[in-house]
């Protein structure tokens, strides 16, 4: 059910995605009175799953969702459609046009994305508010993961700022220590202030470790006893809801990550585990089973802090949103940085169709739905323009030459660079679900 729930997702989210895509292609070519012979959502090889034709245009759905596509007349596209520009140039088609109106129909699919994601990002922040945990209210300081603590980090620190710049939201930290690579890190560690120096090579490690940006530290927080698993051993041996756990024999565990970390050193051991019931301390002799879990389920780490919201009218919301579309914008590029750079070798874990359905909740939360919606957009956007030959900004590579040499490139040769793209497209698509089936294995 989980599987499905997250395709389910993934496919509603790329239909709304490619639809306002095509969309945006659609509409100036009409506009500028361009014949289009076919608008289909997703790609329809062999059949489609409905379609209808109405004046010069065939409306239909394909059965394959990895894309759609617009056919405008007289344009070399993917469908490769040769004898037709092989014929004397129409009115009514894409090559008899301006270089201005045929620029404009070629922006405008990642226009429509970009607008797509201003514009949600804008409900949401009308809708929902922003919610989000102030760094300053991490009180008790941050856990680490492997990778983490050999940047320099350690359990208990509580962060202060990245290069002298404080980070207002907690959760955000770790993607400006991979995207913006500062060189330091200024945390309270035993109440002394101190920097800590980032090793060259660190992020390349996080991206190679394939660590999920969650991963690499999160906040430190008490363990308190929220419920008991069927048959608990703690439950059984006289623990109750609500105790504070605080030792286990002569080891103080005052948070969960200390707790967890010593539990599992006593498989298959009687140990005495000290709580706070209240006012008093308890001692409880439990026997722990050889897996290290004792049946507990901790109280949400999220009860224990304080969070800030911000909440927008409509009016406010569209500076707001759009300045949120932009910030993700200027992330993405950065990844993109990263992908390209031999360094970090980050184009080893690309990922294709499933790593992208794994970024959507096991559970349908429309909340989370928009927001991952809008982060695609985003990113649509930004694939859709890189100047390579099969996308729009290949064509509008091609179209910004023609302007500047008043020189248009002969149909040939758009002919064998549109090839050249979908091969390379085509490899892409390969080697990242490639990958995806690689990690399903390891």
């Amino acid at each position: 059910m989980e599987i499905l729930i997250k395709a389910l997702q993934l496919i509603f989210s790329l239909a709304i995605l490619i639809l306002v895509h095509e969309l945006g292609h659609f509409l100036p070519a009409k506009l500028f009175k361009t014949r289009v012979d076919k608008f289909y959502l997703f790609f329809d090889p062999w059949f489609s799953l409905f379609k209808f034709k109405r004046k010069d245009t065939e409306y239909g759905i394909g059965w394959l969702p990895l894309g759609g596509y617009c056919k405008i007349s007289g344009m070399i596209d993917e469908s490769m459609d040769k004898e037709l520009m092989k014929q004397p140039p129409q009115p009514w088609e894409f090559r008899s046009k301006p270089t201005w109106q045929r620029l404009i129909i070629m922006i405008g699919g990642v226009t429509m994305n970009l607008l797509l994601a201003i514009l949600i990002y804008i409900m949401m922040l009308s809708v929902w508010g922003e919610e989000y945990l102030p760094t300053a209210n991490v009180k008790y300081g941050i856990t680490v993961d492997s990778t983490a603590y050999q940047m320099g980090l350690r359990n208990g620190d509580k962060i202060l700022s990245l290069d002298n710049k404080v980070v207002e939201d907690f959760q955000k930290i770790p993607s400006v220590i991979i995207l913006d690579n500062p060189k330091t890190i200024q945390v309270i560690r035993d109440s002394v202030k101190m920097d800590v120096v980032i090793p060259d090579g660190t992020i390349a490690k996080i991206i190679k470790n394939g660590k999920k940006s969650i991963d690499l530290i999160n906040v430190r927080f008490p363990f308190e006893i929220e419920s008991f698993s069927k048959e608990s051993p703690a439950k059984i041996a006289g623990l109750k809801q609500g105790d504070k756990l605080i030792g286990i024999n002569d080891i103080q565990t005052i948070y969960f990550d200390e707790f967890r970390k010593e539990i599992v050193k006593h498989k298959n051991q009687q140990v005495v585990i000290l709580a706070l019931r209240s006012k008093d301390t308890v001692k409880v002799n439990i026997k722990v089973p050889n897996d290290g879990l004792i049946g507990i389920a901790a109280k949400s780490q999220n009860s224990y802090f304080i969070f800030s919201k911000k909440e927008y009218t409509f009016f406010e919301a569209i500076p707001a949103g759009t300045a949120k579309a932009f910030y993700s914008l200027n992330n993405y590029i950065k990844q993109l940085r990263l992908i390209f750079s031999p360094e970090t070798k980050a184009y080893e874990s690309l990922g294709g169709f499933i790593s992208i359905g794994n970024i959507f909740p096991a559970e349908w939360h429309w909340q989370s739905f928009w927001g991952l919606t809008a982060f695609l957009s985003v990113i649509l956007a930004i694939m859709n323009i890189l100047p390579i030959p099969a996308l729009d900004g290949g064509h509008v590579l091609f179209l910004l030459y023609e302007i500047v040499t008043r020189r248009k490139p002969s149909d040939k040769f758009l002919e064998y660079a549109q090839i050249a793209g979908m091969i390379l497209l085509l490899g892409l698509l390969i080697f990242a679900n490639g990958n995806d089936i690689v990690k399903l294995f390891r």
